[in-house]
């Protein structure tokens, strides 16, 4: 199924009043597939009941945030993985850098192996 995509006027990233506008494309996304639903979909095609997966998939959140709090990069195969990034002031010395500096964490997703073939060889369709 082709990836949906629409488009949208922005202004100029970074120029005072938004400089020049041009269009870019963007993706239209089709609803949202929730915990219950990858639960339903997981369930259909394979021999593991709805409730232990659910059990798995709550329990993979669960470890995945406190992970993430204990500075672990969280690899989940093909899928890809998770990891903390942090935003900061800048400071002239090395000495200077303390958590006082930090303004925000935040979480990067890389996709995997098979996510990023799937991306080289996805249609796309204008809607």
């Amino acid at each position: 199924m082709p990836i949906r995509y629409k488009s949208v006027k922005r202004a100029q990233p970074g120029v005072a009043g938004g400089g020049e506008k041009k269009y870019y494309a963007a993706p239209v996304m089709d609803g949202e597939l929730n915990l219950d639903g990858l639960t339903t979909a997981i369930e259909k095609i394979c021999t593991v009941s709805g409730a232990d997966i659910r059990a798995v998939l709550y329990a993979l959140v669960d470890v995945t945030i406190d992970r993430l709090g204990d500075s672990k990069i969280i690899r989940l195969g093909d899928l890809g993985s998770v990891r903390v990034t942090l935003s900061s002031n800048g400071v002239e010395k090395e000495e200077d850098v303390k958590s006082t500096i930090i303004r925000k964490a935040g979480v990067i997703f890389t996709p995997g192996p098979r996510i990023k073939l799937t991306l080289e060889h996805v249609k796309y369709m204008k809607v």
